[in-house]
């Protein structure tokens, strides 16, 4: 785990960092220099290119990660490469085609409860191609086991333009709609950063002489479009629905609350830049016992990090949400749903990583599909019924039923999962800490209140954790941080 982890840290400081200037944005600057209509435009723009940004993708970021390592001579690799650069383009180019021909009546249904959206509709095209091709580049160099530049650049890079982007809203340098433009233009800079560093690392030599099995790839390619995306397209399908079923208003209450919870995927997100392309090393060179300790560590520590932070937010999301203006407290019991969600994603380990970069990949497929259909169906049902509130719970049951069809999948076909006696030790913590301090008031100013609550939770959760020594990689972090 030392390569795992000496990044996961890099890339957890860095994606804290991203969090950190995002909070600012999404919490106090978005919320006092935009309207609610136009932060909630702005997130679904985000939104709907992030849904479509997998289509746009073609599976190539997952694609990059599972075949590189297998091939082994410079030819089959300048290949490859060549093959991943130009696959994207082959839905790119059609769909653009498509959207310039169909414009208006596009425009027209996706604005068909918020007429706001119509004006800005080809900005969502550009976006999800800025998104897929970032991401396509990012894997690039993950390959190389580089995460840490391309994590700055997924994490903190556009969170600070957007920033300086809402001074010059708020100082009137930029009308609304420049403002709007400039946040799409924010996206595609940072594709192209992304870009010129993924060649540092290798300059691609084109080579369309594919002297490897292309029919494997492209199957695995085109399976992997939805089955690798379904988190991310799970993630925005709600705001998306929102956008289509309510007042887009919503979206701006929904997005704050999003955005709180997604703090505690943090530490998954940092480890899994790491841990995903080691996953598919250790099963292209069948190392099973590599493999299994992967998986069990990845749990363990992901929980008890993630933890301490779904604890800071349940005891605080009061305290929080008295800072904020009172509209806002309508998401309140959104963060509550989404934070468990991310908590139990965070159970999983390398749970995904095992499975797309498996022979067993195309169960995703069928897993992914379903999980969708029940998504789409719950949103349609719940929404009308309790607004936001809906989106989150429907959110959260088919989470939950992915996430358990996976764990199944993987303990029926390799014979391993990743929990132990130490699992159970910290769900109970977890619990135990989140009730008592949930319903503690201390009286005072909120930012005082959760100063103290937080103060005192991280000092009993940290103490019990080392203690009793419940993950050895992070007794082993605490040791060296007290001798220095």
């Amino acid at each position: 785990m030392g390569i795992v982890i000496k990044q996961s840290i890099q890339n957890t400081i860095t994606t804290y960092l991203g969090f950190v200037v995002g909070a600012v944005n999404a919490l106090f600057l978005y919320t006092q220099f935009l309207t609610p209509e136009n932060y909630g435009l702005i997130g679904y723009l985000l939104s709907t290119a992030n849904v479509m940004m997998p289509l746009f993708m073609f599976g190539v970021s997952n694609t990059l990660v599972k075949f590189f390592s297998s091939y082994k001579t410079k030819k089959q690799q300048n290949g490859f490469l060549t093959l991943m650069l130009f696959l994207p383009l082959l839905v790119i180019v059609p769909i653009g085609f498509i959207g310039v021909l169909g414009y208006q009546a596009i425009s027209g249904w996706l604005s068909s409860e918020n007429e706001i959206i119509k004006n800005y509709t080809y900005l969502i095209y550009i976006i999800a191609v800025a998104m897929a091709y970032f991401e396509i580049f990012f894997a690039w160099s993950k390959i190389h086991y580089k995460s840490a530049f391309g994590n700055i650049m997924k994490e903190v890079f556009h969170r600070v333009c957007i920033f300086i982007l809402l001074f010059a809203l708020h100082y009137k340098l930029l009308t609304v709609d420049q403002f709007i433009i400039a946040v799409a233009i924010v996206y595609v800079i940072r594709m192209l950063i992304m870009k010129f560093y993924a060649f540092s690392l290798r300059i691609p030599k084109l080579d369309f002489n594919f002297n490897f099995n292309v029919s494997s790839v492209l199957k695995y390619s085109f399976l992997i479009i939805i089955a690798g995306s379904v988190a991310m397209f799970m993630l925005d399908l709600d705001k998306f629905m929102l956008g289509k079923l309510i007042v887009i208003d919503n979206i701006a209450y929904y997005n704050v609350a999003i955005f709180v919870a997604t703090v505690i995927a943090v530490p998954s997100r940092a480890m899994h830049q790491i841990t995903y392309p080691l996953t598919a090393k250790y099963l292209n060179e069948n190392d099973k016992v590599s493999l299994v300790n992967l998986y069990k560590k990845s749990s363990l520590n992901l929980i008890i990090v993630s933890g301490i932070i779904f604890t800071l937010v349940i005891v605080n999301i009061n305290d929080l949400y008295a800072l904020l203006n009172p509209e806002y407290s309508k998401a309140l019991y959104v963060v509550i749903i989404i934070s468990i969600v991310k908590l139990l994603d965070n159970l999983l380990g390398i749970n995904n990583s095992i499975i797309f970069n498996s022979n067993y990949y195309r169960i995703i497929l069928f897993f992914g599909v379903l999980i969708i259909l029940v998504a789409v169906l719950l949103n349609y049902l719940l929404i009308p019924i309790y607004n936001i509130n809906g989106a989150a719970i429907a959110t959260f049951l088919a989470m939950f039923l992915y996430g358990s069809l996976k764990l199944w999948y993987v303990n029926k076909k390799f014979k391993m999962h990743p929990f132990s006696v130490y699992t159970f030790y910290i769900l109970l913590l977890i619990l135990l800490l989140s009730l008592t301090f949930y319903f503690l008031d201390f009286g005072f100013h909120s930012i005082i209140n959760i100063i103290i609550k937080s103060t005192v939770v991280v000092a009993l959760y940290g103490f019990i954790v080392y203690r009793f020594n419940l993950s050895e990689d992070i007794t082993t972090i605490l040791n060296k941080l007290l001798k220095q």
